[in-house]
């Protein structure tokens, strides 16, 4: 089997991520909160994985897609070569992986903090692989 592009795996985990919010997460428009934390749980889930999806295809931090790498690997080998993908990668960590995966808040402006977030990482880390 053809191993695909990194930058395009970690794109399609925004995509399912985008897919889990808006065609099972119930939206109250008037709150802006979603209904059930599950879906706003898969979704940060998904963001975050496609994340470390990109971040590997440029620092190669995990050596193998079975190890467990700490977030502090992450964050010092990127800000050995980019500030501002640093910045990207800590709001990222806490509004993907925790505040969206672990607490599951429902607050669509924080779903929607996390999709800009993994779009920029991405976007940065394609760039820096051209």
């Amino acid at each position: 089997m053809k191993k695909k592009d990194p930058i395009s795996e970690a794109r399609r985990y925004v995509e399912n991520a985008r897919k889990a919010l808006n065609e099972n997460g119930e939206l109250d428009v008037e709150t802006k909160l979603y209904q059930d934390e599950k879906y706003v749980r898969a979704a940060g889930n998904y963001l975050w994985l496609g994340v470390l999806m990109a971040l590997d295809a440029v620092f190669q931090v995990r050596k193998d897609r079975r190890t467990r790498v700490d977030i502090n690997n992450y964050l010092e080998a990127v800000g050995k070569r980019d500030r501002k993908l640093l910045n990207y990668v800590n709001s990222g960590y806490d509004v993907m992986h925790l505040s969206m995966n672990y607490d599951g808040i429902p607050a669509k402006e924080i779903s929607d903090s996390g999709f800009r977030l993994a779009n920029a990482i991405i976007d940065r880390c394609e760039m820096m692989l051209a």
